[in-house]
């Protein structure tokens, strides 16, 4: 399936998959954003500020889902590094 974690930037991503959900989060200094997408892999991506948290917006593709999880952290989105069982997020 490929990588599940990735390091770059002082960025920890992490992939995992639960009973629902694929699930990408990243944290930097203290601070999280997570990007959703159901176990099917054909919903849109749900972006949280945690992997728990409460939903902030929904997007068909991962590169805007990943712009939103940038902001979030206050870094560019060139600088989130995606594992590569993460990179076929999206619709």
């Amino acid at each position: 399936m490929g990588e599940r974690e990735a390091s770059a930037n002082g960025i920890t991503a992490r992939y995992e998959e639960t009973e629902t959900e694929r699930l990408l989060t990243f944290q930097r200094d203290g601070s999280a954003a997570a990007i959703a997408q159901n176990i099917e892999g054909y919903a849109m991506l749900k972006v949280r500020p945690s992997a728990d948290g409460d939903e902030l917006e929904r997007y068909y593709g991962f590169d805007m889902a990943l712009d939103h999880a940038a902001e979030l952290l206050g870094v560019s989105p060139h600088d989130l590094p995606v594992p590569d069982a993460a990179s076929d997020m999206g619709m």
